[in-house]
């Protein structure tokens, strides 16, 4: 289920022929088997549009639960950016040679904090995960040397930023591990495949006007893969652009 849930354009595909064939099947089952009778159907309608509602909620929710996701990514992101320009700013405060150490771990630190953010391949996401432990290691290093050269108000701004840097990062780490449970898209799919197949089952007509059964299928799969593409941080087509990593990085190379 997570391998599909990174990927919506599969997630689309596989949903839309689940969605398709329960609603064939609720559809033929009408035909042959359980044949709704007309005496019947005020009853059926009430559990036809319960059951698309409580499919319509969970929609509901768990998009609203994958547009606060991307925005606190988007968020957390920007307040990374802003704790290492000013970490940078306050290098300075430093004695020359530690602070250009620091100045130069920073750009170097930024640079991969910019890569993790665009870069999708497993591979080169553990790499950038190993050099940046490495860089953070660094980075606190160089900011306890400050704090034991100045143990006064100036070392401990230099330290305090540089705790405020590391915070930042581990914060943005923990946001893209923050996804919508297995266990929401288990029910939403599950009350999906009962909501097309209970659509398919009170479809009336010829088989050519039956065909707009597969409206509620194609509807349900793009909302499904919409609210993958939004939780997915590396996955789809919408993701978080580091555009104050980006800007900070281009102001640091000046």
């Amino acid at each position: 289920m997570a391998a599909f849930v990174d990927h919506p354009v599969v997630l689309f595909l596989v949903l839309l022929v689940l969605f398709i064939a329960a609603a064939a099947i609720g559809a033929l089952t009408q035909r042959r088997l359980l044949i709704l009778r007309d005496e019947d159907r005020d009853d059926f309608n009430v559990v036809q549009g319960a059951t698309l509602t409580l499919l319509a909620l969970l929609i509901g929710f768990s998009l609203s639960m994958a547009v606060n996701r991307y925005d606190q990514r988007k968020n957390l992101e920007e307040n990374e950016a802003n704790a290492i320009g000013t970490e940078y700013a306050r290098a300075d405060l430093a004695d020359p040679p530690v602070s250009a150490q620091i100045k130069n771990a920073l750009a170097h630190f930024t640079q991969l904090r910019l890569a993790h953010f665009r870069t999708r391949d497993p591979e080169e996401i553990a790499r950038l995960e190993r050099d940046t432990a490495q860089s953070e290691s660094q980075l606190w290093s160089l900011a306890t040397q400050v704090g034991k050269d100045k143990p006064n108000p100036i070392g401990a701004t230099v330290v305090t930023g540089m705790n405020d840097v590391l915070n930042a990062q581990d914060y943005s780490e923990a946001a893209l591990i923050n996804r919508i449970p297995i266990g929401t898209w288990v029910l939403m799919i599950a009350i999906g495949l009962v909501g097309c197949a209970v659509q398919g089952y009170g479809a009336r007509g010829s088989l050519s006007r039956s065909l707009l059964i597969a409206i509620l299928p194609v509807t349900i799969a793009l909302s499904l893969a919409l609210i993958a593409d939004i939780d997915s941080p590396r996955g789809g087509m919408i993701h978080v652009e580091p555009q104050n990593l980006a800007r900070l990085v281009q102001s640091l190379q000046r």
